[in-house]
């Protein structure tokens, strides 16, 4: 089957397409024809080799969102999936297969949910692994209606799932932005929006002079924007943040990892459910076939990209 790897670390030009061996589902697993993989961060890191990756073999393939079709199920599989199912899932793409880029890939029945309503197969697969990291975010946080939560890195695709996320739970929201993403920010639902930046946690304090409850750092700031924090709060940060903290203020510190949501049928489906009622918007950037993959690291990387950018197998 056509795939999309790296048979050698390095920048995006060591991405190639390349021929594997197609899989089949197994006991309790399901197939998915895989017509959208979403092009993360994350990805790019593998490529660059910045990602441990203890005992797999090259080609080395990228991906951890997925959206097509099923078209295999696994015998015992415990699903109400049928074949021909529009679906999406994330993909760990540190295991002996690889990851989304991929005309196929096979998944434990769990981790595998139907697609919202009415969306294109590059618009779902935008959804999985940053929607997760965004439901684990706030899980983490533990936050309550009515309380004020800080989102950093707001225009991002993290950073935009927390925002609305955080507004479908009742909470009320700051957020960053340059001038140029203040009105995508705030059409999102932040309730206040401040100039973004490495002092933005000042900026936030000043907005909210008691401190936010929580904040959510998508932007990688790390220990900056404790202040903007009151005593007794938390941060929740991404890879390469932490740990930091403030023990002496009470603030708890929370590294959210998202495989630690991997198989939560539970939390994809209400992603979902969040999706069809309009809740989180499904935001693509642009579409590249397959073979420009490069193109599509290349103009990640520059930055600046609003909404995902997705390869189409």
């Amino acid at each position: 089957m056509k795939a999309v790897g790296a048979l050698t670390f390095g920048g995006p030009d060591v991405l190639r397409v390349v021929d594997v061996p197609e899989p089949h589902a197994g006991p309790e697993e399901v197939r998915i024809r895989v017509h959208a993989a979403a092009v993360n961060p994350a990805d790019t890191l593998m490529r660059a080799g910045l990602t441990p990756l203890p005992g797999v073999r090259p080609p080395y393939i990228p991906g951890q969102d997925a959206a097509g079709v099923v078209d295999e199920i696994g015998e015992g599989a415990v699903t109400d999936l049928r074949i021909g199912d529009r679906v999406m899932a994330m993909v760990m793409p540190n295991g002996p297969s690889g990851g989304a880029y991929a005309e196929y890939v096979v998944l434990p029945a769990s981790w595998v949910t139907r697609a919202p309503t009415g969306t294109s197969h590059a618009e779902a697969a935008t959804l999985p692994m940053n929607g997760l990291t965004a439901l684990l975010t706030l899980d983490l946080l533990d936050l309550s209606a009515g309380q004020t939560l800080a989102v950093t890195g707001a225009a991002g695709g993290f950073g935009g799932y927390t925002v609305q996320l955080a507004k479908a739970e009742g909470l009320r929201v700051v957020a960053d932005a340059s001038p140029a993403d203040e009105e995508l920010v705030r059409s999102l639902g932040a309730d206040i929006v401040v100039a973004r930046g490495d002092d933005v946690g000042a900026r936030i304090r000043q907005a909210v002079p008691e401190g936010v409850d929580g904040l959510a750092d998508g932007a990688l700031i790390g220990a900056p924007v404790v202040g903007a924090v009151r005593d007794g709060g938390g941060v929740a940060a991404l890879r390469g943040t932490g740990p930091f903290g403030a023990p002496d203020r009470g603030i708890t510190f929370h590294t959210v990892y998202v495989p630690d949501y991997r198989g939560r049928r539970d939390k994809l489906d209400q992603l979902r459910r969040l999706a069809d009622a309009h809740a989180v918007t499904l935001r693509v950037a642009a579409t590249f076939a397959a073979e420009q993959a490069p193109e599509a690291h290349r103009l990640l990387e520059a930055g600046g990209t609003r909404g995902r950018l997705v390869l189409e197998f």
